[in-house]
């Protein structure tokens, strides 16, 4: 049994379809990155994944249990999985330490001490710790994602959504958190990835799902997507005739 199981999502915003009979599977330590054209749906995909978003219809499995019945338990759900967003989302009111620790206080009621070692556990992780005391507006993008990281990891999720993580960088800070994420990735740490770089959807997936138009176009690892793909939509994408 896959750790995520996907089946004929549906999402709709008024006449637009979105996501349009959606069905992949995700299995524990495995890593996948979704990729297609700006407007294809990848975003809205993870949020109606956590229930960020309300799905229309089908079904979301997340280790054996059904998340789209109304009777589920969205906030235990989004312990257990961990979002990382593509403008960070940090309080910029809060220190670093108080990021990554608020959660862990809050959600999980875990004392302020345990709460700062986990914190710091992960800050380390990141190389960041050196930052616990720094705010956000003094960090540059790329040490503020390795904070929103460790805030995602110090909550121990059992997967890892990443929404465009390097979009907001330059090149520099992007190929550091390429690294950073490609080190998970070689921890087997639970994966799914959006993203337009196909630098690190090379470098960290175990397969990329095609997203088109709402629909699943092709499921497929990396090499096979980028050696001219026999489906002229793909071949165009990545640049490569068919």
């Amino acid at each position: 049994m896959a750790l995520l199981e996907v089946r004929n999502l549906v999402k709709t915003f008024g006449t637009k379809t979105v996501l349009d009979g959606v069905t992949f599977d995700l299995e524990e330590g495995q890593t996948k990155v979704i990729m297609g054209p700006s407007g294809c749906g990848k975003s809205t995909l993870l949020r109606c994944l956590n229930r960020l978003e309300e799905p229309t219809s089908g079904s979301v499995r997340f280790d054996g249990k059904e998340m789209t019945a109304p009777t589920a338990d969205v906030r235990a759900l989004r312990q257990l999985i961990g979002f990382v967003f593509q403008n960070f989302a940090l309080y910029r009111h809060l220190t670093v330490l108080d990021n990554v620790t608020l959660a862990l206080r809050q959600l999980k009621k875990m004392p302020a001490a345990l709460a700062e070692e986990r914190a710091l556990h992960e800050l380390a992780r990141m190389d960041m710790a050196e930052k616990r005391d720094a705010y956000p507006a003094s960090l540059s993008g790329g040490q503020s994602q390795r904070v929103a990281i460790a805030r995602a990891l110090a909550m121990e999720p059992r997967v890892l959504f990443f929404d465009e993580p390097t979009s907001a960088l330059d090149p520099v800070m992007a190929r550091e958190v390429v690294t950073l994420i490609n080190r998970l990735y070689l921890e087997n740490v639970t994966i799914l990835c959006v993203t337009h770089d196909l630098y690190l959807a090379q470098y960290i997936s175990d397969s990329i799902i095609f997203l088109d138009q709402g629909k699943v176009r092709a499921e497929d690892k990396a090499e096979n997507l980028l050696s001219g793909h026999a489906d002229p939509v793909i071949a165009s994408f990545f640049g490569r005739k068919s």
